[in-house]
């Protein structure tokens, strides 16, 4: 097959915009992956530790800057390709026409991470026919969040799958050597303080789920979601995310890191400008636009992810929260589900800024390393 042929595969996929326990209740809405296609993942070695160590804003935004990375060259070639945020590395699904040039990219963006962080990036990526060799799945629709934000939703374990074996001790990384041209992130912005709850909620979860048998996992996954939305509301009142609580950190510091995320080094004339053009959003986010863009950044905050389990930043109340662990643990018991949790009083975000009107994702996850604490959890169930 011309690898050329299907790269528009998931760009042409149908928008879903029935409620999501529906969707994963008809398994006719999702289609296979091409069997030419490959899945990427990057992931940061020993973020555990990072994170524990007080270095979760590193690591969340070198996450973040895999996923710019990708989405650039994508945006570049016109190809929209379906990618997932997991707070210390990222899942991508590309045809086979992209795959060399993201890998080259990604073996630069891995050196400079090293060189600059000290922190090791592993970049792999595993053919999707050889994980449909191994018996695996991936089967995959998009679905309309809301007017501005669509996601893909992913079931099947061909993803868990690629993750392992690009996380295993004896996998061999690609061999792909680094670009030769420098790294275009353009668009990473990582100015937002840490973002306390909403007005009236006490608290951000942060929460993975995984199903114990695959063949289950859509029925698992609607249980949980239903009873999400019974005990918190809508997924628009348990977003964490609110414009009133937004509040921009423009230190050196912050954009210092920033720029050695984007450009692997500290230019210092343009830290400085950097520094004298943020403090004009202080005064444009006053503005009619700017209110709206902040309106709009609320709406397009990544929260929910589906790549074959569940990966959710939500807020609510201390008792909300109780209620609905005590459906997790009683599915737990039934061996319908594995989960990990954490609990804090904040969240944090980075953000992709293509435009400032209507080309813009942010990528959230609960403070102090939420979905790093919360796949530790979830890592000691699964090693008992």
């Amino acid at each position: 097959m011309n690898p050329d042929s299907n790269e528009h595969f998931y760009a042409e996929l149908p928008l879903q915009r029935i409620p999501l326990p529906d969707l994963l209740s008809d398994k006719k809405l999702f289609d296979a992956i091409p069997a030419d296609w490959h899945v990427i993942i990057t992931d940061i070695k020993g973020s555990t530790q990072s994170v524990l160590g007080g270095r979760h804003q590193d690591v969340n935004l070198i996450a973040a800057g895999s996923i710019v990375t990708v989405l650039n060259i994508a945006f570049g070639m016109n190809v929209t390709v379906p990618f997932f945020f997991g707070g210390d590395g990222a899942t991508f699904i590309v045809p086979a026409s992209l795959i060399d040039k993201l890998m080259q990219a990604l073996a630069l963006y891995r050196a400079n991470t090293l060189a600059n962080f000290n922190l090791e990036l592993r970049t792999g990526t595993v053919p999707v026919a050889e994980i449909y060799a191994k018996g695996h799945h991936i089967n995959i629709a998009r679905f309309s969040r809301s007017a501005a934000l669509s996601i893909p939703i992913v079931l099947g374990s061909g993803l868990d799958y690629a993750e392992k074996i690009i996380k295993g001790d004896d996998y061999l990384m690609t061999g792909h050597k680094p670009q030769l041209e420098e790294l275009d992130l353009t668009g990473m912005l990582c100015r937002w303080d840490q973002i306390p709850p909403p007005e009236n909620k006490e608290e951000i979860v942060t929460l993975l789920i995984i199903a114990k048998k695959t063949e289950y996992q859509a029925e698992a996954f609607k249980k949980v979601l239903q009873k999400m939305d019974e005990l918190y509301g809508a997924p628009d009142i348990r977003q964490p995310i609110s414009v009133s609580r937004l509040k921009l950190k423009t230190t050196f510091s912050r954009l210092g890191t920033e720029m050695r995320v984007r450009l692997g080094r500290i230019k210092w004339f343009e830290l400085v400008r950097t520094w004298v053009l943020s403090l004009y959003g202080y005064i444009y986010f006053s503005t009619k636009k700017g209110k709206s863009y902040l309106e709009s950044l609320v709406e397009m905050s990544d929260t929910l992810v589906i790549d074959g389990r569940i990966n959710t930043v939500i807020t609510g109340s201390a008792s909300q929260r109780v209620s609905l662990q005590k459906l997790l643990d009683s599915m737990e018991q039934d061996d319908e589900i594995l989960y990990g949790l954490h609990i804090s009083g904040a969240s944090v975000m980075s953000c992709y800024v293509r435009d400032l009107k209507d080309d813009h994702i942010h990528f959230v996850d609960g403070s102090e390393g939420g979905y790093t604490k919360a796949a530790k959890m979830l890592k000691a169930k699964l090693n008992k």
